[in-house]
């Protein structure tokens, strides 16, 4: 299953905030695909997954200040 977390508009850490939220309640298996538009999120969202043991499965930039990223709870 494939969720979205639209936090376009938010600043950090709230984007990452909400992530963590929303990752704590997919099944092991499920993506969570993050909308974002704050810079620091760029590097704390991968960051955070990555110490949770959670892959991230696509990372594009979306437009001149958005990015979208699929993390995938492990």
């Amino acid at each position: 299953m494939k969720q979205t977390l639209e936090t376009n508009g938010l600043v950090c850490p709230f984007p990452l905030v909400e992530a963590k939220d929303a990752i704590s309640d997919l099944s092991v298996g499920d993506e969570l695909v993050i909308n974002f538009d704050c810079t620091q999120a760029t590097e704390a969202i991968p960051q955070r997954a990555a110490e949770n043991g959670y892959p991230v499965t696509h990372f594009d930039r979306t437009g001149d200040a958005s990015w979208t990223i699929t993390v995938q709870k492990a």
